[in-house]
Order: structure tokens, then C-alpha cells, then sequence
């Protein structure tokens, strides 16, 4: 029987193989879960019947949308963004106050198209993309600085 060659873990060649993975997009059904999840919870929240769990899920949607953008993966206008924040907005005072936890359906209009990016993206930006923007994430949530680090550029 032939004897494999072992490869340690940090060797330069385990280096490039995950440097070169960063470059490419996330898996499909990985891809796929994270986008079913955004879309179920925008359902939910179309419907009347949402939760808090789901204003949530698409006001990071609409987050992670934004800093991709900003890496360069996509497209968002500042107004679609400010538009999509006032809807967030409302659907969490409204689900305070009262316990409904709904979009209205100019709300509803403008992340279901900021989902279509998210899908888009989620299927096409490159791993390091999305890791970068979730981590973003993660620091805004936890309310400390989230700016965007500089790369550098090949």
C-alpha cells in the first residue's frame, strides 16, 4: 500500500491553499443556508407573523450587504440603504410596543431586494469578502469599531 505524505499545518503549502480559498466564493449549500435563512425571516416579517429573531436576521442581512459592497462585491445606494435602516427601524418600535413584528410593504420592497444582492453576493464574492464583513458585523454588535481595514492591493 502506498504511504501518504504527511502535510502539517502550517507549512508554506498549507499557507497558499488557504490564502488561494479566500479567493473564492463561499460553498453552495453553504452559500444557500445563509440565504435561505435571510429569506425566511423576510417572509415572516411580510406576513405579520415575524419575530424579533427575524428583524434581526435582516437588518444583518442589510448590514453584511453594505460592507461587501463597500470591498467592492455588489451594488447598494445610499438611499436604498437609508430607505432599508428607517424600515429596521420601525419594524423594531413597532414589535417593541405593540408585539407585531412586520415590514411594511415598502419595507418589505427594498430588503427583498437587498436580499437579491445578498444572494448574489453570497454566491460570487470571495470568501475573504464575506469573512471580512462578517467580523465587521460582529464589532458593530458588539459596538466597537467596525471601519473597514485597509488592504493592500496587488
Amino acid at each position: 500500500m502506498a504511504k501518504t505524505i504527511p502535510f502539517s499545518g502550517n507549512t508554506q503549502a498549507a499557507r497558499a491553499r488557504a490564502a488561494k480559498a479566500m479567493l473564492l466564493p463561499l460553498p453552495r449549500a453553504t452559500a444557500e443556508e445563509l440565504a435561505l435563512q435571510v429569506h425566511l425571516a423576510l417572509d415572516s416579517l411580510r406576513r405579520g407573523q415575524g419575530s424579533v429573531s427575524a428583524a434581526q436576521t435582516v437588518t444583518q442581512a442589510m448590514l453584511l450587504v453594505a460592507f461587501i459592497v463597500e470591498a467592492g462585491y455588489g451594488t447598494l445606494t445610499p438611499e436604498a440603504l437609508r430607505t432599508a435602516d428607517a424600515a429596521s427601524a420601525a419594524c423594531f418600535e413597532r414589535g417593541r410596543t405593540s408585539g407585531e413584528w412586520v415590514l411594511e410593504r415598502a419595507g418589505y420592497e427594498i430588503f427583498a431586494a437587498i436580499a437579491t444582492v445578498y444572494d448574489h453576493q453570497l454566491q460570487k464574492a470571495p470568501l475573504w469578502a464575506v469573512t471580512e464583513a462578517s467580523d465587521r458585523l460582529d464589532r458593530f454588535s458588539a459596538g466597537e469599531p467596525y471601519q473597514a481595514v485597509a488592504r493592500k492591493r496587488a
